[in-house]
């Protein structure tokens, strides 16, 4: 499908369902510059969340596939075709396909809904934004970024160069497939390596139309590849494989050590990696307003259905407002009601697959079992769709040792935590594996900064909840991962730093 579907977005229900019903689905993975099934001839079948709807069968890769894309993305490298370009026409490329992003927003981000469950609306105003956003401002920055020239003596000259790495791995989640292959792929062929993108098998619809998308850019054969397929098969055989020189990985905590397991017994790649979040949200008694903070409090745990690496799940209230905030959560709640996510007004959609839905509700019961307070939701609904619906749920009386404080439940689920003092909360803030992100309500600014700078986390939002643009690193501390992604940060995962010393005669 080489034309936009749409030249005007659709704005009811009626005319998504219209949109998709015209939609032509592609499968297959996109190896060498060609699309292809698996060489095994697996395959497995994409459901959409929205209504237990069999969308089209997906080629499942193997150790096969990963041979052939890496083989073709090394080849592509050493032949310089990419890699040896200018970085102003590597620009050129990256900056087309990133308008291509915007033409194909309706279908992309249709793809993105059917598959794995959220609000159109969101799919539509926010990933598909802010994919093409992504790669337009990191194409903008590669013919930017300068060398270094070490201080030597006057008879020698020290040269600092960044050279690209050669086939980078790409291996991305579910829960916002093109934001986060965008984060990966747009810095790592911006420097000039070849990518083989790896998409969950829960959402890969949109990845693979990526590829077309590239192609269409002029990104060469071989430099760009896609490789649907499972994490044990296609993902351990490139995480293991000796010809790739890169690994950069977004999921769970569990997976991420897995693949640094997987680096060491194979060629020690770069290994770079953004894990689980259990993100703190902290509310002073003098935040400037309670209002607003309890309106980004719910949505920080209802957007994307709560299937956010930075979802605020722990909710830390001062203990003197805990009882008022929480009834203005409730209310804030009210504009996150489950519904269709083909309705241009649903907020809250559907959970990713059946897996996912049963772990929230066993979270939800355990929060029960440990004696937490259950205040709001709690329970599956719209069940009669077909469909994967589960309200969002407040636990109060929460304290840091129960397993809905400390697990990433990855769902719409809130765990309220009460504090006396600013050191009782950076304490409780800080009591957990993860450090991905946090925020600080209050009208302080010692507080603010104090708080801050005590909080163990790689991104922290004061009076506000999720902050920032492509200027800014993102990443975790502890167990949330290591290396960033955006800004010109990322471009360190990608490159290799070469000291050139010239003495002269």
């Amino acid at each position: 499908m080489n034309q936009p579907v749409s030249s005007c977005t659709p704005t009811s229900q009626a005319e998504w369902q219209a949109l998709t019903d015209k939609l032509t689905l592609e499968g297959r993975a996109y190896l060498n510059g060609a699309y292809q099934w698996a060489a095994s001839g697996g395959t497995f079948t994409s459901i959409s969340p929205i209504d237990g709807r069999e969308l089209t069968a997906i080629a499942s890769c193997d150790q096969s596939d990963a041979d052939q894309a890496v083989m073709a993305a090394r080849s592509a490298f050493e032949a310089g075709i990419w890699s040896q370009l200018a970085p102003a026409k590597r620009k050129a490329v990256l900056l087309r396909f990133a308008e291509l992003i915007e033409a194909h927003g309706d279908e992309l981000a249709l793809l993105e809904t059917l598959d794995m469950g959220k609000p159109i609306s969101h799919a539509r105003n926010v990933d598909v934004p802010a994919t093409a956003r992504a790669i337009r401002w990191t194409a903008e920055a590669i013919d930017k970024v300068y060398g270094e020239l070490a201080p030597t003596p006057h008879n020698q000259i020290g040269m600092i160069s960044r050279e690209p790495m050669g086939v980078v791995a790409a291996i991305v989640p579910w829960n916002f497939p093109m934001i986060m292959a965008a984060w990966k792929i747009a810095p790592a062929l911006a420097t000039g390596n070849s990518v083989i993108l790896k998409p969950s098998e829960k959402s890969p619809l949109s990845a693979i139309r990526l590829a077309a998308l590239a192609e269409e850019a002029c990104v060469p054969a071989g430099v760009f590849n896609v490789l649907p397929g499972y994490g044990h098969t296609v993902g351990r055989a490139l995480a293991l494989h000796m010809d790739v020189d890169c690994l950069v990985f977004t999921g769970s905590t569990n997976v991420a050590k897995q693949l640094m397991i997987y680096a060491g017994q194979s060629n020690m790649k770069r290994v770079w990696l953004e894990a689980g979040g259990k993100s703190p949200n902290i509310i002073f008694a003098d935040a400037p307003d309670l209002k607003k903070a309890a309106a980004e409090a719910a949505s920080a745990i209802a957007f994307n259905q709560g299937e956010v690496c930075t979802a605020g799940s722990r909710l830390l209230v001062e203990n003197s407002i805990r009882g008022e905030f929480v009834e203005l959560i409730r209310e804030a709640l009210k504009t996150w009601r489950p519904g269709h996510p083909l309705d241009p007004a649903t907020t809250c959609g559907a959970i990713v697959d059946q897996a996912q839905l049963d772990r929230i509700i066993d979270y939800i019961g355990i929060g029960q079992s440990e004696g937490a307070r259950l205040v709001e939701g709690g329970q599956r609904i719209l069940e009669n769709t077909g469909g994967l619906f589960v309200q969002p749920t407040v636990f109060d009386g929460v304290n840091n040792q129960m397993r809905i404080a400390s697990e990433e439940i990855f769902g719409p689920v809130l765990s309220v935590i009460g504090f006396d003092t600013a050191d009782e909360a950076v304490r409780i803030a800080n009591d957990s594996i993860y450090g991905l992100a946090a925020a600080v309500w209050t009208s302080n600014i010692n507080t603010a900064h104090k708080v801050a700078k005590a909080l163990r986390a790689g991104s922290v939002w004061i009076n506000h909840y999720d902050g920032g643009d492509m200027t800014a690193p993102f990443g975790g501390f502890k167990q949330s991962g290591n290396g960033r992604d955006k800004s010109v940060h990322a471009f360190d995962k990608y490159t290799e730093l070469k000291a050139t010393w010239l003495v002269l005669e």
